[in-house]
């Protein structure tokens, strides 16, 4: 029997991320939520009812009244507000989510900006939020740090049935889009944990199970871009998370597929508009 592929590990393991709980308890009153580079928010309203507020321009819903117990997913950074009662407001846990690389993440790239979804509806997530919620209601030795990484599996969770959902969490097109097409899935996988192969379009349909027309055709109509185009986003988004921590362009190109650092350099200047030298000079110390 074939085992279905891991769609998420080789995205997490190359791109980390990292939650960090900042509040467990009621919230009276107004709480605003600044959008901080690098950063996003992961709320988790477990009883109560609220209102949430955005700015019109940043492309959600500019108010949204909740009801039930619900999760709130800010992958990206975005200013939002959150309006309860003055007294006995809702209770909530809530974390900050620091992704690698800030807006180079391939998967904040493919997600929507808000993802709302009722507790209730995501399948399995009963046992790492009755262990979550234990932790944040009582203060005991490692508290902070085993409720940091009780939300890394809580948020986990939420990729992996957002990947058999899409549809129900605003995605329509991208990355996720294709993790989620079980043929698209195996050729993405692939292409995600082997970048460095000497992949073609005959190579990545076969890995789909599909002949090379349908499979151009299909993953263009999900993904929104040509699998080629795709492969070389990946191959450059891995490239940039490297050069970050100091790997020489050498070392990268020869990681990747590319012939060697001209190879590399010549596709990097030409998607970023700069060589990686100079790419690398404009990033903030420490980034």
């Amino acid at each position: 029997m074939t085992m279905p592929p891991d769609r998420l590990s080789a995205l997490l393991e190359r791109f980390r991320v990292r939650t960090h709980l900042f509040h467990a308890g009621p919230l009276c009153g107004v709480d605003k939520f600044e959008a901080v580079p690098g950063r996003g928010f992961l709320h988790l309203l477990r009883r109560g009812e609220m209102a949430v507020t955005h700015h019109a321009r940043d492309g959600v819903l500019r108010k949204l009244a909740i009801r039930e117990p619900t999760l709130l997913f800010y992958p990206r950074p975005l200013t939002h507000t959150f309006h309860n009662a003055p007294v006995g407001g809702s209770d909530f846990v809530c974390a900050a989510v620091n992704f690698a690389d800030d807006g180079e993440h391939p998967i904040v790239r493919a997600l929507p900006p808000l993802i709302v979804i009722p507790l209730a509806q995501v399948d399995g997530l009963e046992d790492a939020l009755t262990l979550l919620f234990g932790e944040a209601e009582r203060a005991r030795c490692g508290q902070r740090l085993l409720a940091d990484r009780l939300f890394e599996v809580v948020l986990v969770q939420l990729l992996r049935w957002m990947l058999d959902h899409p549809e129900e969490c605003g995605i329509s097109q991208g990355m996720m889009a294709g993790l989620g097409d079980p043929a698209l899935a195996r050729a993405l996988t692939a292409l995600h944990e082997k970048p460095g192969q000497p992949w073609t379009l005959e190579s990545m349909a076969q890995q789909a199970g599909m002949s090379r027309s349908a499979f151009a055709v299909r993953f263009k109509d999900v993904v929104g871009s040509t699998a080629a185009d795709y492969l070389t986003d990946w191959r450059l988004a891995l490239a940039k998370a490297r050069l970050r921590r100091g790997d020489a362009v050498k070392l990268v190109a020869d990681q990747l597929g590319y012939a060697n650092a001209s190879a590399l350099s010549r596709v990097f200047a030409q998607r970023v508009g700069m060589s990686p030298r100079a790419w690398l000079a404009t990033l903030p110390a420490g980034a």
